[in-house]
């Protein structure tokens, strides 16, 4: 979700450097390409998970350039341990409201 919000945040060229091997190699190595010619099925023939997400991340890819860059995570990356921060506040802060609203 982190990555989708910054790239609609952001316009142009983007460089996204992200601590989730996943992401990046979605991008890096074209993953995505596989799943939509499979019918969003991976190459183990199991449903790609979180497709809503994915759909909306490439259509903004394909949309302009992006590059996906991996760093290591919880190493002493300035920026990336600031996103973690950030993300983990968010997460935490959501738990409450959702808590808040059950009442």
């Amino acid at each position: 979700m982190g990555v989708l919000e910054a790239l609609r945040s952001l316009d142009g060229p983007l460089e996204v450097y992200c601590d989730s091997t996943y992401v990046v190699n979605c991008f890096r190595d074209r993953w995505w390409e596989g799943w939509i010619r499979r019918g969003w099925r991976t190459a183990d023939k199991k449903p790609v998970a979180n497709q809503d997400l994915w759909k909306q991340i490439i259509e903004q890819v394909q949309a302009r350039t992006i590059a996906f860059h991996w760093v290591k995570g919880h190493a002493g990356n300035r920026w990336n341990d600031e996103a973690d921060r950030l993300a983990t506040e968010a997460a935490d802060s959501q738990d409450v409201v959702e808590e808040q609203s059950l009442f």
